[in-house]
């Protein structure tokens, strides 16, 4: 398994934020093709254009990317088959250390021992957390419609 890279997190600045939204509109426009790569160009110090071959794909991920930056949001990319450890796995959940041994004691969300350190999946964790927010999502429904059923006011 590949190791997560650690590296710092930081919030773009307002230049990088007006960057990402121009970026990323100009990027989604081109991206309705059905091409498999992209040829994109890269300029130098010089002002001397580098062309450079892209897959598709990474330039979708790239507009996603842009996308939380233009929302001012700070952005990791994790490999599917990384492994966490605990505090990694409950910083992207967002709950307690503790609260997520709970969740891997009880079986609600699987986890593989390396020596005497738990480890998640990041798929497994995504999984988790996909299921997570379905049933908070269907919970925020069935009380909206109860809430209208006795006329709470909540209309």
């Amino acid at each position: 398994m590949s190791p997560v890279i650690h590296s710092p997190l930081t919030l773009p600045i307002e230049r990088e934020v007006q960057a990402a939204i121009e970026g990323q509109r100009t990027l989604a426009a081109w991206l309705a093709t059905r091409f498999e790569t992209q040829q994109i160009q890269i300029f130098d110090e010089q002002n001397k254009a580098h062309s450079v071959e892209l897959p598709t794909s990474a330039l979708r991920l790239l507009v996603d990317i842009l996308a939380e930056l233009a929302a001012g949001n700070a952005v990791k990319v994790v490999p599917v088959h990384a492994e966490l450890t605990t505090q990694e796995a409950a910083d992207l959940l967002n709950v307690s250390r503790p609260h997520l041994i709970k969740l891997l004691e009880s079986g609600d969300l699987s986890y593989h021992k390396t020596g005497k350190h738990r480890r998640v999946r990041f798929a497994d964790l995504m999984d988790y957390k996909n299921r997570r927010d379905t049933a908070s999502e269907r919970a925020m429904t069935l009380l909206a419609e109860q809430a209208q059923a006795l006329r709470t006011g909540y209309e």
